[in-house]
């Protein structure tokens, strides 16, 4: 079975940044796609970035150049690196293995001055 771990979040000021993690076991994680979802209170989970087995990134239009994901298959960890956080982006990050129906329980992000 899928377990997802994820860490990283907190409280940080408009224009700070912050660094989230998401440890997978249970999936052969090197041939697995991954992704960041987010969610705010009252809305969807929205998508944030993929990237595919082989590192090939993508971001949601309203992260793009600011976010980056990267993994470490060694570590079977995939990251999100959040830069000039604004607080629009105040919500609950989730990470996925794409393809699985498994949600870890989230880590909380709030961008408040």
């Amino acid at each position: 079975q899928v377990q997802l771990v994820e860490s990283g979040g907190g409280l940080v000021q408009p224009g700070g940044s912050l660094r989230l993690s998401c440890a997978a076991s249970g999936v052969v994680f090197s041939i697995s796609a991954m992704a960041w979802f987010r969610q705010a209170p009252g809305k969807q989970r929205d998508l944030v970035a993929t990237i595919s087995s082989r590192g090939s990134p993508n971001y949601a239009d309203s992260v793009k150049g600011r976010f980056t994901i990267s993994r470490d298959n060694a570590k079977n960890t995939v990251y999100l690196q959040m830069n000039s956080l604004k607080p629009e982006d105040t919500a609950v990050y989730y990470c996925k293995v794409l393809g699985t129906p498994n949600w870890g329980q989230g880590t909380q992000v709030t961008v408040s001055s």
